[in-house]
């Protein structure tokens, strides 16, 4: 992960991010299509939709690890639709995946210490000079306390359960120093208290990075998010507010569909 570019931070543009008409198609189905939207700073973005919906595949054109087929892709004013994911890391991106990408063998410390340095602040390396070292071990104790893990910073990312690893994804985003964080379904594989919190921690981010949430769990997403957008089958069917969208009845139409045919697949 690399950090912002010290410039667009001086330098703020409207939106963070602007999605304009983005498509992708796999063979003959079409994953995403037409899609746009902005994202305004601080803002907390819900990107809902049951399974198949085009969500990850829309998160993935936003954060360049899917090129679009059309549509482009703007990150605090600049065109990036063809640039790949660590391009648009410089430029303030941060990103989680729905599967864990952590070195089981490295602590919470070590994770957050690499994460904050980034690739642009020089030769990556656990063992810095002293002078440095001190910087590290501070940024990543406080990186950790972001997100309530301070007490198990000395613990190998083995030791940690999955609601753990939620939360070290999450302080490794934010140690890049980004202007946007992208979350793809942190809530998948939670438990109930789990799920709590990351609710809990989500609500709690400093307003000076944006947020998109892409989650199928309509509860995290309505609690957390300022706005909402709700994909079916690759197309925006709905934007509003969380309140808005939860009375929405092609939303609601939507959701109680993908219940049923889940209730009657149970039952086979």
């Amino acid at each position: 992960m690399q950090p912002a570019d010290s410039d667009q931070r001086t330098n703020p543009t409207p939106f963070p991010l602007r999605v304009v008409a983005v498509s992708r198609s796999f063979g003959g189905l079409t994953a995403v299509d037409q899609v746009s939207f902005t994202l305004a700073a601080g803002e907390r973005l819900a990107i809902l939709g049951p399974n198949g919906a085009g969500k990850s595949t829309l998160f993935n054109l936003v954060c360049g690890d899917l090129s679009a087929d059309s549509g482009k892709v703007f990150l605090r004013g600049k065109d990036v639709t063809g640039l790949a994911l660590h391009h648009r890391v410089r430029r303030g991106l941060a990103r989680t995946y729905q599967t864990s990408s952590v070195f089981a063998d490295l602590t919470v410390r070590e994770h957050l210490a690499l994460a904050h340095r980034g690739p642009s602040r020089g030769r990556l390396s656990l063992w810095p000079q002293n002078s440095r070292r001190a910087q590290m071990a501070e940024a990543a104790m406080a990186f950790a306390a972001r997100v309530g893990l301070e007490g198990r910073i000395d613990h190998a990312a083995s030791q940690l359960s999955h609601g753990g690893l939620r939360q070290l994804e999450v302080a490794m985003a934010l140690a890049t120093d980004p202007h946007i964080i992208l979350l793809d379904e942190p809530a998948a594989g939670l438990s109930p208290a789990e799920r709590e919190r990351l609710t809990d921690l989500l609500l709690s981010l400093d307003t000076s990075v944006a947020v998109v949430l892409v989650e199928h769990d309509m509860d995290v997403a309505l609690t957390v998010a300022d706005r909402v957008l709700v994909l079916e089958s690759g197309r925006l069917i709905a934007e509003g507010k969380p309140e808005e969208i939860e009375a929405d009845p092609i939303v609601r139409a939507v959701y109680l569909g993908e219940q049923h045919g889940q209730q009657q697949g149970s039952g086979r």
